[in-house]
């Protein structure tokens, strides 16, 4: 817990903490990466370094972090934790990294803060970065046991069985273990890394959704290439895998994590709300197929946002699903409606004139506009916000869950 003495220093220097933020954490990963280059191979995407992403990110953990201990020292902001422990996990983050980042991080505090970091203030933010680093180590040490990988070593090559175009940008790969053993466990929601080796033979890795029952022996990642714009490249790992991955080709994947899953006893009767906005549809998609294989008889009601119903990913697999599923039914919205789709609603997604089932857990996932959207309209409907599990595809730039 944050000792009184630094927690007094930490509110002092927090708000010109917080505002140098984002140049103290674009000089800490500058000279990080410049010192330490192999951190590049395999930990850190670049395009999210490029777009300033990652950056942001953990400018956001930390200063969500330290405004919650201030608000609550006695209690850490655990729903925050949970998130980056299974990112960390993902990538493979092992303890001794976190001395690496301490020692450059604090670097460039100093350098960029001056003489306002006394001997007593860099004490204050060191107990805060401990706290926040311990925590996350002895999280990530128990993800790791579970998932019965060693701590770092979570890297399994499976084999490209079937590639299948469900967009014009959307392409899954269905893998089987290469080695031929068991498919680990995962849960409905959950998501898996890839890593790939680019063509200057530096490693990148990228997370994507089980999009299928992750209690299969085969596994399913649905991939949307990744078009770059004013903030940021093209997708690396995404194009690689749509331009040269073909059947029979191997992958490196990780084992699952994410903190946003099903909670999924067979005899469950709690209502499911999915409400997705393009690629975020693969985590529902998944979680769809795995109450269809419980031959659950929960409620569960599907509500999906998109272009047009061409540009809707795993559209019919969507439909065969809630078909199975003897109390589902599915809503959607276009802002081009086709005559694929009789049935859907046009324009963006408008909740007002949808009946939510009462006490339901709702799954959100999205462009980042499109859950701030939908999220506000589900609060305003009366959907409580610890019934609202959302996932954000790459560096989680909105932590609706550490606003005080």
């Amino acid at each position: 817990m944050l000792s009184a003495e630094s927690a007094a220093l930490v509110r002092a220097t927090l708000p010109a903490v917080a505002g140098a933020l984002d140049e103290i954490t674009a000089r800490f990963y500058a000279t990080m990466f410049h010192d330490r280059p192999e951190l590049v191979d395999g930990m850190f995407n670049r395009g999210n370094q490029a777009s300033g992403a990652q950056r942001r990110a953990l400018a956001g953990s930390i200063a969500g972090f330290a405004g919650a201990l201030l608000e609550n020292p006695d209690t850490r902001p655990d729903a925050l934790l949970s998130r980056i422990a299974h990112k960390h996990a993902a990538v493979g983050v092992t303890d001794d990294q976190y001395t690496i980042v301490h020692k450059y991080l604090f670097g460039a505090i100093a350098e960029v803060l001056g003489d306002a970091v006394t001997p007593e203030v860099a004490a204050a933010w060191d107990e805060v970065y401990w706290l926040m680093a311990g925590a996350l180590i002895a999280r990530e040490a128990l993800l790791y046991q579970d998932a019965d990988v060693h701590p770092g070593d979570i890297w399994r090559p499976w084999t490209v069985v079937e590639r299948r175009t469900e967009t014009p940008d959307v392409v899954s790969f269905l893998l089987r273990p290469a080695d031929g053993g068991r498919t680990p466990r995962a849960r409905a929601g959950q998501y898996v890394s890839v890593r790939v080796r680019m063509a200057d033979g530096v490693h990148q890795l990228r997370q994507y959704s089980v999009s299928s029952d992750p209690g299969g022996k085969l596994r399913r990642i649905t991939v949307k290439r990744v078009t770059g714009d004013v903030d940021g490249p093209d997708g690396e790992v995404s194009a690689l895998l749509h331009d040269r991955v073909r059947e029979g080709d191997e992958l490196l994947l990780s084992a699952p994590f994410g903190d946003v899953f099903l909670d999924d006893p067979v005899d469950a009767t709690t209502p499911v709300v999915l409400v997705s906005a393009g690629i975020g549809c693969t985590p529902m998609t998944g979680i769809l197929a795995h109450l269809a294989a419980l031959r659950s008889i929960r409620p569960v009601l599907v509500l999906h946002a998109d272009r047009s119903p061409a540009d809707h990913p795993l559209r019919a697999e969507t439909h065969d699903l809630v078909g199975q599923l003897p109390s589902a039914r599915a809503v959607f919205w276009y802002e081009r409606p086709g005559p694929e789709e009789p049935d859907a609603r046009t324009g963006l997604m408008d909740l007002s004139d949808t009946e939510l089932p009462g006490n339901a857990t709702v799954f959100l996932c999205g462009p980042l506009p499109f859950m701030r959207d939908v999220r506000g309209q589900l609060l305003g409907a009366g959907v409580p916000a610890r019934r609202i599990r959302y996932e954000v595809f790459g560096p989680d730039l909105w932590l609706p869950d550490t606003a005080a």
